[in-house]
């Protein structure tokens, strides 16, 4: 005697039960930024470029630093938060290199690692741009600001300088 009731699985209350609360703890986790910075998020870039900012991380390796960008577009123009972490024990030499690449004279600044200074990039190119590198123990970090616009209402030189040592200050004390 053959049955004709044929169980359905979803139609089992305990299982709808079970399936809603899989696709409700999988839903966190579905709208997670990919960022994962570990030394600001992505609310406190967006606040320092003036406006929502997609970020990426990327992790050292033997040859490259550690990574994190903060991008945002609008108007045909793009604002740029990027963080650069290295550990090593040469940290001397790499400081020295990235000072170079500063346009005007280096700015020492208090309190913010060690041997941290600020300087702007070269103004007659894009993009428009304001640094600081320094260093926490064995850890070189280069944080740069930067828009590709010279007129940039949000982001003026003055904004810059100010809203780079911001980051600086977080950076440094998140490598502490």
């Amino acid at each position: 005697m053959a049955s004709n009731i044929r169980f359905n699985p979803a139609s089992s209350p305990a299982i709808r039960v079970a399936l809603a609360a899989a696709l409700f703890a999988a839903l966190p986790a579905a709208g997670r930024a990919a960022n994962n910075c570990p030394w600001i998020n992505e609310a406190t870039a967006s606040g320092l470029l003036g406006a929502d900012a997609v970020g990426s991380y990327t992790d050292q390796t033997s040859t490259r630093p550690a990574v994190c960008a903060f991008i945002q577009s609008v108007s045909g123009m793009t604002r740029v938060l990027r963080i650069a972490v290295i550990e090593t024990p040469g940290f001397r030499s790499l400081l020295d290199k990235e000072s170079r690449a500063c346009a005007t004279a280096a700015e020492p600044l208090r309190a913010i690692g060690n041997e941290a200074i600020s300087c702007s990039l070269d103004d007659r190119r894009k993009p428009y741009a304001e640094r600081v590198i320094g260093r926490v123990r064995d850890q070189v970090f280069t944080i740069t600001l930067s828009t590709t616009r010279k007129d940039d209402s949000i982001l003026n030189r003055e904004e810059r300088k100010a809203r780079v040592l911001i980051a600086a200050e977080q950076v440094s004390g998140n490598l502490f």
